[in-house]
């Protein structure tokens, strides 16, 4: 086991990487346990979650909302939970979204930890102490920064996922390769037969690998005032593709990214062999290069990106496989390069 910290303004996390599931219950603290998951999690490992009331959620985006966190504080109200209980989110990124936002505002505040299921959860998702929900068409726009006490990532729980799921995760991985470590790219890329096999080694390291990336810019900047940006890389025009086209976060965010080093190779900070690379390692790892979108749809979806501060946008570019940098694009340049 890994064990990786955050220390944020809001508290300080564990990550607890290659720990299994069945010690969750020696990281609980005294007193009453309340866990959160959704249908399909409850119905594959709720046999193996510690004692408690689970309150359970439903699966996909479209949960990812005000009115399922009413439904959470209701419950929450009859189990007679109060400050003294303390919240475990099970499950991929959308319960431990919403199994953050509510224990940090049920009662103004609980503690709560997360024993997330899927690659891109354990790479991303819960690692960092962002927590929301959607609203009205934009994403994660409702929500507040509060790190979890600890994040347990048991590699076993991710031979359960279907392909797409395992490609969400790996979307994430190669963006954390793209904006910070050459090194960590070149892994990638020369064990795409071992991920394709589950194979449980390699799925550690990356876990590992991404979450230490992340951690770093997490503990120079946890509310996003400037390092922690680049984190965004592919996920501007990722989030408008998810939006518009309906397909998966790391589909989306696949082909965002390949958008983003294309803006970077016709800015001239980016050489056009690094461009290919990415493309290559991309479709290796069976997430898209390329998408059929309406651009019109796409440029609306922009401007409501959370990101946007008046008629600009903060967007991420790279200067070398590696190395990200972050600067101010105008909503008009990127509605002519999107034409």
């Amino acid at each position: 086991m890994h064990e990786i910290l955050i220390q944020g303004q809001s508290g300080r996390s564990r990550v607890l990487v290659g720990e299994t599931f069945d010690n969750l219950a020696n990281y609980l603290p005294d007193g009453r346990t309340i866990i959160i998951t959704d249908e399909t999690v409850g119905a594959l490992y709720g046999k193996r979650f510690p004692r408690g009331d689970v309150i359970t959620i439903g699966c996909g985006e479209q949960h990812k909302t005000l009115d399922t966190l009413a439904m959470i504080y209701e419950r929450l109200i009859d189990a007679e939970a109060d400050r003294s209980s303390f919240i475990v989110g099970i499950g991929g990124g959308i319960v431990g979204d919403v199994t953050g936002f509510a224990a940090s505002t049920y009662m103004r505040g609980l503690r709560f930890g997360f024993v997330p299921t899927s690659l891109l959860a354990q790479v991303d998702a819960t690692v960092g102490g962002k927590n929301g929900v959607n609203f009205k068409g934009y994403k994660n726009m409702v929500g507040v920064f509060n790190q979890p006490e600890f994040v347990l990532a048991d590699i076993a729980l991710l031979d359960t996922l279907p392909p797409e799921e395992i490609a969400c995760g790996l979307a994430e991985i190669v963006k954390h390769g793209c904006i910070a470590d050459a090194a960590y790219f070149d892994f990638i890329e020369s064990h795409c037969d071992a991920i394709a096999r589950m194979d449980h080694p390699t799925l550690l390291h990356l876990v590992d690998g991404s979450v230490r990336i992340k951690a770093a810019v997490v503990n120079q900047d946890e509310r996003e005032a400037g390092e922690r940006r680049k984190l965004n890389f592919g996920h501007t025009l990722g989030h408008a593709f998810e939006k518009t086209l309906g397909i998966s976060h790391g589909a989306a965010v696949s082909a965002g990214m390949v958008q983003a080093a294309e803006l970077s190779v016709q800015k001239g900070l980016l050489a056009p062999t690094h461009l290919e690379r990415i493309k290559t390692l991309l479709g290796r790892l069976d997430l898209p290069v390329a998408l059929d979108f309406d651009r019109r749809a796409v440029f609306e979806a922009l401007k409501k990106d959370k990101k946007r501060e008046q008629t600009r946008l903060h967007f991420v570019l790279l200067e070398t496989i590696g190395k990200a940098v972050v600067e101010t694009v105008g909503l008009d340049e990127l509605e002519k390069w999107l034409r």
